[in-house]
């Protein structure tokens, strides 16, 4: 069965993770990437290492499905053949800082007229402006995106928040764009530049928060759980912020980890406080709507807490979710790794690799019918040189080995 993006050639020029993400989705719809490397290889195959001189967990999880080439961009056989791996290709994906494609001599001018029809796709870490040449890492990204201002207790700092939403966040966003861009070159034979920054793209994903930062004009934030506001919406817990309100309650166990978050549905009000003992709510006039509940949130949630810590979280999930109440346990990365439905699913696989043996890595988040993904290992420093190099040039000597040496 063809894959998607079969026919697409991707020059994968990115290092540590948001760029890598990015192509690494391009190769699961079937792209042929090509890792293009300097000689000592993404700096992520020696980060936080578990295991001695074996590609890092971070780089492998990042990187499947690609091939490597190793080149050094800074010598004129490096560049030749760069040069006419672009020529070849349909997509360049960069994640450099500011002005090094330039420098290196691949600016948009120099690749147009090597490939009209290439789509050059950058990730950078902001747009024009005050903060244009400042280093972007993920909290950076979340500080200045709007996230870390809104995440977090409201007597606390502000917080990052444990999914990388400024790196595999933006992979995503990156990812759409040049599957748009590669569909109107169908139309137009031309490539074009695709660009994101990791501060837009966090603020797209905040874009509640701008919703009720302008509501706060017209007063307080109800759903909102917090006493006092001021000029800028605050930090409010587990609080959903929506419509309906949500909040994570203990459950039987006491561990970190033993929460249930669940929301508090209009239509189930009278079956949850059924459930959890509590009848007679149902038709209290303190509570009978919605707009009544609002200010006695905190009750109401320590009054369900008490209920669903008689039980684990996957006791109360069924009986709840049984009902209907919208509700799910929070789970653990421990969890997550061993749980079967993921398994089963795809979405946690176990990849054989040569030198660490086997690891576990996430699996494609999105299925398409006639494109299916199967996760193959990230390939070693340098593994394709030979191939790569073959294919572009034809059987010839190769200046570039498989793992260490680079043209």
């Amino acid at each position: 069965m063809n894959k998607a993006l079969e026919d697409i050639r991707v020059v994968d020029m990115t290092h540590v993770q948001a760029g890598p993400v990015c192509t690494q989705l391009l190769a699961w719809m079937g792209a042929d990437v090509i890792k293009v490397e300097p000689p000592r290889g993404d700096v992520t195959r020696g980060q936080l290492r578990d295991i001695p001189d074996v590609d890092s967990l971070y780089f492998t999880m990042l990187n499947c499905n690609k091939r490597s080439l190793t080149l050094d961009l800074k010598t004129d056989e490096g560049k030749r053949i760069c040069e006419e791996l672009l020529r070849r290709s349909d997509v360049l994906v960069e994640n450099f800082g500011p002005g090094t494609m330039d420098r290196l001599g691949f600016s948009w001018e120099r690749l147009q007229e090597l490939n009209p029809r290439l789509i050059f796709a950058s990730l950078k870490g902001f747009g024009v402006g005050a903060l244009e040449h400042a280093k972007a890492y993920e909290p950076i990204a979340q500080a200045t995106g709007g996230a870390m201002s809104t995440t977090g207790f409201a007597d606390g700092p502000p917080t990052v928040t444990g999914a990388q939403i400024g790196d595999s966040g933006n992979a995503v966003h990156l990812f759409g764009a040049i599957c748009a861009a590669l569909y109107q070159r169908t139309h137009t034979g031309r490539g074009q530049r695709v660009t994101i920054a990791m501060r837009d793209g966090i603020l797209n994903l905040c874009r509640v928060k701008l919703r009720d930062q302008q509501r706060l004009q017209h007063g307080p934030l109800r759903e909102y759980p917090n006493e006092e506001f001021g000029d800028a919406v605050p930090r409010s817990g587990n609080a959903s912020g929506g419509g309906h309100p949500g909040w994570a309650v203990r459950c039987k166990g006491g561990g970190r980890n033993d929460y249930l978050y669940l929301v508090i549905q209009p239509q189930v009000w009278e079956v949850l406080v059924g459930k959890i003992g509590r009848p007679e709510l149902a038709n209290d006039p303190e509570y009978a709507t919605p707009e009544k509940r609002l200010p006695r949130l905190s009750e109401i949630f320590e009054t369900i807490e008490q209920w669903t810590l008689t039980r684990p979280k996957w006791e109360a999930f069924r009986e709840l979710n049984e009902v209907g109440v919208p509700c799910g346990p929070v789970i653990d990365t421990g969890e997550l790794l061993e749980d079967g439905d993921l398994a089963a699913a795809g979405m946690i696989v176990e990849v054989e690799h040569p030198e660490r043996g086997k690891f576990k890595t996430v699996g494609c988040p999105f299925r398409l019918s006639d494109s299916p993904v199967e996760i193959v290992r990230s390939p070693l420093l340098g593994e394709h040189n030979a191939e790569i190099v073959g294919e572009l040039f034809g059987e010839r000597p190769v200046a570039a080995s498989p793992g260490r040496d680079a043209a």
